[in-house]
């Protein structure tokens, strides 16, 4: 017998006694692995003559493969074997109740954020996005909110210095030196004035950033603006459209609206708009007027006609064109719609109040069946 049959007699032994199949790799190893017997034979070939090479060059790859295929044919077998002792070991008792899986689930305000889109889409609006890093002019300058406005300051607004890289892709939609963390979705309002021609009907839901933190602030939060531009358009238009939105949103009949003067940069009038309230066993319930006993009235909205000067920074005539505009907090929304008391648990990231306060993946909000869960 040669040398390479007795290797190969020796191998398909080993291998076919291997007890398991850490043993089986060691065998493995040992024969073709990078130090292997069978590896330091294929070394050889490289030192032969090209005549030994065409005798010995079969013999030995028929070696490697007749190792390797053994090998296989052994795992293979070794894993049977440990699958069949688990199958015979194992029981299942399908009395007992199915385990808990991994669920997931809806956060709050990308439900809210769905049910926004579609009470508002079957008003005639289209949802508008824009990007959350802006530059001064369409987040402040086009807005009519001056360069004294307090909203401008440091404390209020977090600015931030791109670099150089980055200010080339910034450049792209962005103009002027000042670079911001947007402080609202209303620049979404000024793109769309100035790249789109009236009329005009959209929504700007998304992420806005301000330098505030407590129960009732968070320096990123989420907000949606609505605009409307079109001839002819008055306050009245506006009451209706915000009396028909809370109604579907709260889905209550009895939702009663008190709009109250007040300021804003970019409307005039601009307007505060309140909704009434009762306690009912000591939770505050969203339906009926805020002047009876045991009512009151709470802020839920801002408002007001466009201001002209905004209209006439977009290139729009305003002796031709008129609109009004809102905004709200998205996250305000949910927490009087669904009782939150903090808006900080909203980005805490804690699975069991998501697990409390989310939503199952088929709550899909529709007028029809309801927009709430």
């Amino acid at each position: 017998m040669t040398e390479i049959d007795q290797l190969q007699h020796q191998a398909l032994a080993a291998i076919a006694a291997a007890p398991t199949l850490e043993a089986l790799d060691a065998e493995r190893v040992a024969l073709v692995g990078k130090q292997g017997s069978v590896s330091a034979l294929l070394k050889t070939l490289g030192a032969m003559s090209p005549e030994q090479r065409q005798v010995e060059g079969p013999r030995i790859n028929g070696l490697r493969e007749a190792v390797t295929a053994a090998i296989a044919e052994r795992k293979a077998a070794l894993e049977q074997q440990a699958l069949d002792a688990r199958l015979a070991s194992e029981r299942i008792d399908l009395s007992l109740p199915a385990p808990e899986r991994p669920r997931g689930s809806i956060h709050p305000v990308s439900q809210v954020m769905d049910e926004l889109a579609e009470i508002f889409a079957d008003l005639g609006f289209a949802v508008a996005s824009g990007p959350e890093i802006e530059d001064d002019w369409h987040n402040f300058t086009a807005l009519n909110i001056p360069e004294t406005h307090p909203a401008r300051a440091m404390h209020d607004t977090f600015y931030v210095e791109p670099t150089s890289t980055e200010r080339e892709v910034v450049d792209r939609w962005a103009s002027g030196p000042d670079i911001v963390l947007r402080t609202h979705t209303s620049p979404v309002q000024i793109r769309t004035m100035t790249s789109q021609k009236p009329p005009i009907r959209i929504i700007a839901p998304g992420r806005v950033y301000r330098s505030d933190s407590d129960a009732t602030h968070t320096p990123m939060f989420h907000q949606i603006e609505g605009l409307v531009i079109d001839r002819g358009i008055h306050l009245g238009h506006l009451k209706w459209t915000l009396e028909t939105f809370l109604k579907a949103f709260f889905e209550r009949e009895d939702i009663v609206l008190r709009l109250r003067p007040s300021y804003f940069p970019f409307t005039e009038p601009s307007a505060e708009v309140d909704v009434g309230f009762t306690w009912t066993d000591g939770k505050r319930v969203i339906g009926g007027s805020g002047d009876v006993p045991g009512g009151g009235w709470m802020e839920v909205l801002g408002s007001g006609m466009v201001h002209r000067r905004v209209i006439a920074a977009c290139g729009l005539d305003p002796d031709e064109w008129q609109g009004f505009a809102f905004g709200t907090g998205v996250d305000r929304l949910a927490m009087l719609k669904y009782g939150m008391d903090d808006l900080r648990a909203f980005f805490d990231g804690d699975l069991r109040w998501l697990r409390h306060y989310g939503f199952a993946s088929l709550d899909i909000p529709t007028l029809s069946a309801g927009v709430g869960a």
